[in-house]
């Protein structure tokens, strides 16, 4: 029979994954939206560099 602690352990373990998959999705949202800030300071420099060109 498992004990009643054991058990307790088990579930703890678990939400203790679970937290850790929400803080590896929270990372990678946060990469995403530097990309995307990336690409639009990118953006920005190709429209300068084409105003300069007239």
């Amino acid at each position: 029979k498992v004990s009643e602690r054991e058990r307790e352990r088990e579930r703890e373990r678990e939400r203790e994954r679970e937290r850790e998959r929400e803080r590896e999705r929270e990372r990678e949202r946060e990469r995403e939206r530097e990309r995307e800030r990336e690409r639009e300071r990118e953006r920005e420099r190709e429209r300068e560099r084409e105003s300069a060109a007239e």
